[in-house]
């Protein structure tokens, strides 16, 4: 049973709170509870994280790596600039694990300073702007790989 860590960004703990017309009404709590559903279909030990704080974020992609654990990340604001995280991401992927970046909105469809991602290069890819299916496809993609 392959691992996931899903690791989720500044601001994410406020899901169901903050900005409900863009980011959906259900809580970070919800939508932990859905990826762990998810994950138990899709055959996937998964644990769900979330964290404002930059430094934690990077720590967590280290223990990926460590673990041999598949990441779904979610890098909100820290997708636009955080190089940090960005260089963690890459060992990821390096390490020839899944990472995988996800975006509840559509980045491309917001203001302008949200159409680079750092994060996106070194992903293996990117889902956005379906909400918390966007989780749902992500470990889609983490349970077909062979």
């Amino acid at each position: 049973m392959a691992r996931v860590l899903v690791l989720n960004g500044p601001n994410l703990g406020r899901l169901g709170v903050r900005e409900p017309e863009v980011y959906g009404s259900e809580s970070h709590a919800d939508l932990a509870a859905a990826v762990e559903i998810w994950a138990k279909e899709l055959d996937l030990e998964v644990e769900v994280r979330q964290t404002d704080d930059e430094s934690t974020l990077v720590g967590w992609l280290h223990e990926a790596v460590d673990a041999r654990a598949h990441v779904v990340l979610n890098p909100a604001a820290f997708t636009h600039y955080s190089y940090a995280l960005r260089d963690s991401a890459a060992q990821v992927t390096t390490a020839g694990l899944v990472l995988v970046e996800v975006h509840l909105s559509n980045p491309y469809a917001r203001e302008t300073f949200r159409h680079v991602s750092v994060i996106g290069p070194v992903a293996s890819g990117t889902v956005a702007g379906f909400g918390a299916l966007g989780y749902r496809l992500a470990l889609e993609v983490v349970a077909a790989r062979p």
